[in-house]
């Protein structure tokens, strides 16, 4: 043992088992000792600021509805509840039936929310030329403008944009993936 205050082991200092109490065996460590505790500190301040889900609601008809966490008026309510794309044909911009179904579904969706504008982003598939693409996907953005519109939502509400070729939503070069990436896809704003 060494002449330090406090019994205090000095380097070199031959340690035998008797001379080991518990200030000895935790020589060296406290800082390994301050860094898991400081971890754990984190994560236990993390976990408190953790948000509460909602409690369950009653509605009108007596039922109760879980909660889903989907704030009303989101993408996430658009995508979720009402459908953000519609779909066409091969080199065409004309709305077929289930996509006038969804942009249904989306003028009524806006109805509810006024203060929500949203941006039609008109897609492609790989094949055709670059400007060819941009100039087909600008227009199946307008005819999903055009048909909101028609439907009562403000013309000021809605931007469009082409992405032509350029933002696939399914990679391949087969029907199944061209097929998905002739879209138009509305974006809250």
């Amino acid at each position: 043992m060494s002449d330090l205050p406090g019994g205090v082991l000095a380097p070199g200092d031959d340690i035998q088992p008797s001379h080991l109490t518990p200030l000895h065996l935790t020589q060296g460590r406290t800082p390994m000792n301050i860094k898991i505790f400081g971890a754990f500190a984190a994560i236990a301040a993390l976990a408190a600021c953790t948000p509460t889900p909602p409690a369950a609601t009653a509605t009108s008809t007596g039922t109760t509805t879980a909660p889903t966490g989907i704030v009303p008026g989101s993408q996430e309510d658009l995508v979720a509840n009402v459908g953000d794309r519609v779909f066409y044909d091969y080199n065409q911009s004309g709305l077929k039936a289930d996509g006038k179904g969804t942009l249904d579904r989306q003028a009524s969706w806006l109805g509810k929310f006024a203060t929500v504008s949203v941006q039609v982003a008109g897609n492609a598939d790989e094949r055709g030329t670059e400007e060819y693409n941009i100039a087909l996907g600008q227009r199946r953005a307008n005819a999903a403008r055009d048909y909101l519109v028609a439907k009562g939502v403000a013309s000021t509400r809605i931007t469009t944009i082409s992405y032509g070729k350029d933002r696939p939503v399914a990679l391949g070069s087969n029907e199944a993936a061209w097929a998905q990436n002739r879209n138009a896809i509305t974006s809250v704003k």
